[in-house]
């Protein structure tokens, strides 16, 4: 850590610090969770160009992590099921604000502000009810919880906020208890949804896919900025049987599930582990680290136009003004305007690159 970080961590700690902007963190585009070589774990942010611009240490595995839109805030969340997600100062890499789950609750790894930045919405599972929970913080309260509705569903994995200022969640229909580990409790019954909801918790639109794909978790999203939502999703049927893991969606239009052909699905194992679209919406990407592979397809065609990069123990991905960059367990991050290969052999990148 350099001086400047430790003196800023004593402002900080000494309630002095201005809360800052995002240019004063040396203006990270993506922000990513990861593991050290000494099993330490941190929350870096990154470059347009992937160069690591900070890392600050968290308690445990993160999962994905929240920007706030005007200030340099990012909340990390446990991986799933975690109990704890912390807001932190990415100038300084203080500790703004500690967030718990309720009683009875576990946060599913995911969160997403309100476009003014003022509320912090988070997927969360009500074990003991069985349904899925939408989280309110208030970050002018130092975080403090102010609310919460229900989901939509069961199993809410990721959740955006949409250019409108409403919601979009994932609710992956898996039914999970703390007693029972990672353990799947429902999967002959689960009904995963796409569901759009208002900040005030009225339910707007729900997506069900065609009752054969039931068995496919609906876990990831992305959003373009015309509001076209892709989603990437984790099969939980028979392992031998091979079916579409991506479909995009807009508000009031039918779900497209994405054609790309039986053979590619296959290379990926039934498994989606982040998904990616560009600002326009012309251009999907989804990561399989099972598969070992990102599959980009570009959208608007009769068919659309696919490739294939092949990485392994890839999973994150995000599309911005840099281009398309993704990042592996192996310590890579790939693509933006590197146009290249940046390799930190010391970091072992976690599932998500999330966008500032």
């Amino acid at each position: 850590m350099t001086s400047r970080r430790g003196f800023l961590a004593g402002l900080a700690a000494a309630g002095l610090v201005p809360r800052t902007t995002w240019a004063s963190a040396g203006a990270p585009a993506l922000l990513a969770a990861a593991r050290t070589d000494a099993g330490a774990y941190v929350l870096c942010g990154l470059s347009g160009a992937g160069e690591v611009l900070f890392d600050i240490p968290l308690p445990d595995r993160g999962h994905a992590a929240a920007a706030h839109p005007h200030r340099a805030e990012a909340v990390a969340f446990a991986r799933r099921p975690g109990r704890f997600a912390i807001i932190l100062n990415c100038v300084s890499g203080a500790v703004l604000a500690t967030l718990d789950a309720p009683a009875g609750r576990h946060f599913y790894g995911h969160g997403s502000f309100s476009l003014d930045g003022r509320y912090l919405f988070t997927t969360e599972n009500d074990y003991e009810a069985g349904q899925g929970v939408i989280g309110i913080w208030d970050s002018a309260q130092d975080y403090r919880r102010v609310g919460e509705y229900y989901s939509g569903g069961v199993g809410p994995h990721e959740l955006k906020t949409l250019p409108s200022g409403d919601l979009v969640v994932a609710n992956g229909g898996i039914e999970t208890h703390p007693d029972a580990g990672r353990a799947k409790l429902n999967i002959p019954t689960m009904e995963p949804n796409l569901c759009y909801l208002s900040t005030d918790g009225e339910i707007l639109e729900k997506v069900n896919l065609d009752h054969s794909l039931h068995k496919n978790s609906i876990r990831h999203l992305d959003v373009s900025r015309d509001g076209l939502v892709a989603a990437g999703m984790q099969w939980q049927g028979d392992a031998g049987q091979v079916v579409p893991l991506v479909f995009t969606h807009k508000q009031g239009e039918a779900a497209a599930i994405l054609d790309v052909g039986t053979a590619l699905y296959r290379r990926m194992d039934g498994y989606v582990g982040s998904i990616a679209i560009d600002s326009a919406g012309q251009t999907v990407a989804a990561t399989s680290p099972l598969g070992g592979l990102v599959l980009t397809a570009e959208l608007g065609g009769p068919a659309p136009k696919t490739a294939i990069d092949t990485h392994a123990d890839v999973c994150g991905v995000a599309y911005g003004p840099w281009g398309r960059m993704v990042t592996t367990g192996r310590g890579q991050v790939i693509g933006g305007l590197s146009l290249g290969l940046n390799d930190y052999p010391k970091l072992h990148w976690d599932n998500h690159l999330v966008r500032i």
